[in-house]
């Protein structure tokens, strides 16, 4: 039974891990056979998102590794006592969590900076040769990673042209990909689906993330 980490950012598509894409991701690797192990980094989200009024609510802070919690009912690992031996393939789920939590793409874009231990874990799984997967927002997560180590990949976070161009600033290549297929870097094992960056329902962005899943698991 191979086994796959599945790195979470809060839980909440704007502040957080976007739950549809966590619990499909989570769903369809266990339905194939894996065994999942999910972790989240340790510290205090950007700011926490008032979901019913989409705005920011002033004052409140939570914690990424406590919120993630919740998604894996309270089975994760602190992303700093993870290390790349622990499992055979990684995936990032997406929501805003990716893009403010994980890293701060969504207020700097390419300037953007990464958290130690993402920067690491992404790193050392590209380096070991096993299969990487990110899905919505998160494969600009991939890209600020690799950013500077002359390790050239492509991914897809849809066709949002902005977005695009942001990521292959970092040095990565983007491919424009519809919601319910993937792009995959056969030579770096790194694959990635537009998810909720296109997607309008829960069933398309299923199709495409549990196609992502398959090929993440096939390249193991």
């Amino acid at each position: 039974m191979p086994k796959v980490g599945v790195v979470l950012s809060g839980c909440g598509v704007f502040d957080g891990a976007e739950i549809h894409e966590a619990v499909l991701t989570l769903y369809f690797l266990q339905k194939n056979g894996a065994e999942t192990i999910c972790m989240a980094p340790d510290i205090e989200q950007l700011h926490v998102v008032d979901h019913l009024r989409g705005e920011v609510a002033s004052g409140e802070k939570r914690n990424v590794l406590t919120e993630s919690a919740r998604i894996a009912r309270g089975n994760i690992k602190n992303l700093a006592d993870v290390k790349v031996s622990d499992f055979d393939a990684l995936i990032f789920p997406g929501g805003f969590g990716a893009a403010k939590n994980l890293t701060d793409f969504a207020l700097k874009g390419s300037d953007c900076g990464i958290n130690s231990d993402v920067l690491r874990i992404v790193r050392e799984t590209v380096l070991a040769k096993k299969p990487l997967g990110a899905v919505c927002i998160a494969p600009v997560v991939i890209a600020k990673a690799l950013a500077g180590t002359g390790i050239k990949t492509s991914v897809t976070i849809g066709n949002d042209a902005g977005t695009a161009q942001a990521v292959e600033a970092l040095g990565t290549a983007h491919v424009n990909c519809p919601v319910k297929d993937f792009v995959a870097d056969e030579d770096n094992k790194i694959v990635t689906s537009p998810a909720y960056m296109l997607g309008q329902s829960i069933p398309e962005v299923a199709e495409g993330i549990e196609k992502t899943v398959k090929k993440l698991l096939a390249m193991i």
